[in-house]
């Protein structure tokens, strides 16, 4: 068996939770690679909306195994007010949830450091979430970082105290920033942590494998945030790519089926750093009203902006994409004409790739007018109810990018999603 890896090819936002729902009755096991509290993954059925952060997205699907992979950092307090949250809606998550011992713990002091050096940075911040993200993977590639399989020590409060201690002293030198540590929740947290079910999850994929058990595995952000291969440093600091699947759970890449590819019809971005196609006019607002296009973990306005092909194309390359899913076409249902980015002017000349920089003053996108599918698409259900325009519009980007789109999202539920191809 393979497993079959699920991400998102922008820049984070593009709807992967929604296609993990969908896909997880073909599933056994779904599993979160990386990344922690600062994905956002929307699910929407039976007129309810979920918001999942940690916890792999087929939780609501019966007989579904969910784990939490190694390359994932775990804030206690959050994964908690997660589940509890869960279990009000009657959902059965103790007896399908899974935690990887070797998943990192995010520390209250995590969370302040984030704080501190984001502030520090003044008009050049990252657009962290703030979450402790960056300061607990710095720990983890430090080798300083205490992981799930340390609470069953019973030397781990001494090492928590160790490592919180060590943060306080580095809070101290950032000048003006104001803090106070309280751990008691954060430790009751871990006290719950213990009740749940941990394994050596590097062991677990592989013996699932050997046993038929199909598995997708789940990743957050987007192909753009990847540490090594997206808008350094404007990115989040894990590796986002189907390559980190492999490392965020311990499989080897012999081992990867499918890569499906989630992409959006237009692109958005939270936070700072680069973002070539974005609008800054009245269009760009009209895109974000119409796609409620507001962070699902902090509810920031997203950016808006039309669909980057030599971006798209780069993010297929790098995951080995070999299946698309469009989302949210009916967002682009209110404009009459659509414009796609097909090339770059770069020093000069016309590109068709992602260079090293795609700042504003390196880059300037070249655009393509195809005609729209002006009407409301939330209520389709067949293929043969498809506007061919917006088939057409399929056409073009699997022509420009080599793949081919499967799937076709006109909605946020789950019955708004069409498969286009086998």
């Amino acid at each position: 068996m393979k497993v079959d890896v699920l991400l998102g090819l922008q820049w984070g936002d593009e709807g992967k939770g929604k296609i993990v729902d969908v896909l997880t009755p073909e599933y056994d096991v779904i599993a979160r690679f990386q990344g922690g509290p600062n994905a956002g993954h929307t699910l929407e059925f039976d007129g309810i909306k979920h918001v999942l952060h940690t916890i792999p997205s087929g939780v609501f699907r019966p007989d579904t195994l969910n784990v939490v992979g190694n390359g994932v950092v775990i804030d206690p307090i959050i994964f908690k007010k997660e589940i509890d949250a869960l279990v009000g809606l009657g959902v059965d998550v103790a007896g399908s949830l899974a935690i990887s011992r070797k998943a990192h713990l995010i520390l209250p002091t995590h969370r302040l450091l984030d704080a501190a050096s984001e502030a520090a940075k003044g008009k050049a911040k990252i657009g962290s979430t703030l979450k402790g993200i960056g300061p607990t993977y710095m720990d983890k590639t430090g080798r300083n970082g205490l992981r799930v399989g340390d609470i069953e020590s019973p030397h781990f409060e001494s090492r928590y105290h160790t490592l919180r201690d060590k943060h306080v002293g580095m809070l101290g030198q950032f000048d003006g920033f104001e803090f106070s540590v309280d751990d008691a929740e954060w430790l009751e947290a871990v006290a719950f942590l213990q009740t749940l079910k941990l394994i050596d999850s590097e062991h677990d994929m592989n013996r699932a494998l050997k046993a038929g058990q199909r598995i997708l595995a789940e990743g957050a952000q987007g192909t753009m945030l990847d540490i090594d291969f997206g808008t350094y440093p404007f990115v989040t600091s894990s590796n986002t790519i189907s390559a980190g699947a492999c490392t965020g759970l311990g499989i080897a890449p012999n081992r990867v089926g499918e890569v499906f590819g989630i992409f959006k019809a237009y692109c958005t971005r939270v936070g700072s750093g680069p973002f070539p196609t974005e609008l800054h006019d009245e269009v760009g607002e009209q895109m974000r009203a119409e796609g409620r296009e507001f962070g699902a973990t902090t509810g920031r306005p997203r950016r808006c902006g039309w669909l980057d092909l030599p971006q798209l194309r780069y993010a297929v390359d790098v995951n080995g994409a070999t299946q698309l899913c469009m989302m949210k076409a009916d967002v682009l249902g209110c404009f009459e004409e659509i414009e796609v980015c097909t090339h770059y002017m770069h020093r000069d000349e016309k590109i068709d790739h992602l260079p090293f920089g795609i700042n504003p003053d390196e880059v300037e996108p070249v655009y393509t007018t195809l005609p729209g599918w002006p009407g409301d698409l939330t209520g389709i259900r067949t293929l043969d109810e498809v506007p061919q325009t917006l088939l057409d519009y399929v056409a073009f980007i699997e022509e420009a990018v080599g793949v081919p789109v499967t799937v076709l999202s006109v909605g946020p539920d789950r019955a708004q999603t069409l498969q286009l191809k086998s």
